[in-house]
């Protein structure tokens, strides 16, 4: 697991690497997605449920429960500058989302190899209730996350 206590250097990497993935993240923006905390191996993503997300049983639709957890996911992941996707995800749903609700989603780092590692994230509602339980597996490909002056 992530060391809570990073170098300066790591945590402003962590931060420039979420800032530079969500100014091209049109999914994570457009459904009124904001970062609200990243660290090396960690990032805290909000999302309001707005009524576009509500499903037929009136709750928000598992597949925004997912996204949200997903951009977590990926601001966790990508915190090293080092390009990283999802190589597998799976997701429990706990109790519904309503429209109104505030929702975040925590993402822990729990394992981190050379080019594999398996993060954690909750999803919680305003009320502190775990909504859903995301499990992702990340895999590094080529590449950095914020792009050199020389690649540009």
């Amino acid at each position: 697991m992530s060391n809570e206590h990073h170098a300066p250097d790591a945590q402003k990497l962590a931060q420039d690497c979420a800032e530079s993935m969500y100014e091209r993240d049109q999914a994570s923006r457009n459904l009124g997605m904001k970062i609200t905390h990243v660290a090396p191996g960690k990032a805290t993503v909000t999302m309001p449920v707005t009524s576009i997300m509500i499903q037929g049983h009136g709750s928000c639709h598992g597949g925004y429960l997912f996204t949200l957890a997903d951009s977590a996911f990926a601001f966790a992941c990508n915190s090293y500058n080092k390009a990283t996707v999802a190589s597998g995800c799976s997701i429990e749903y706990m109790v519904g989302a309503r429209e109104g609700d505030m929702l975040t989603a925590n993402a822990v780092e729990q394992s981190r190899g050379n080019r594999t590692g398996v993060y954690d994230i909750t999803v919680t509602n305003q009320n502190g209730h775990v909504v859903a339980l995301f499990r992702g597996k990340s895999y590094q490909v080529r590449g950095e996350v914020i792009q050199s002056e020389k690649d540009q």
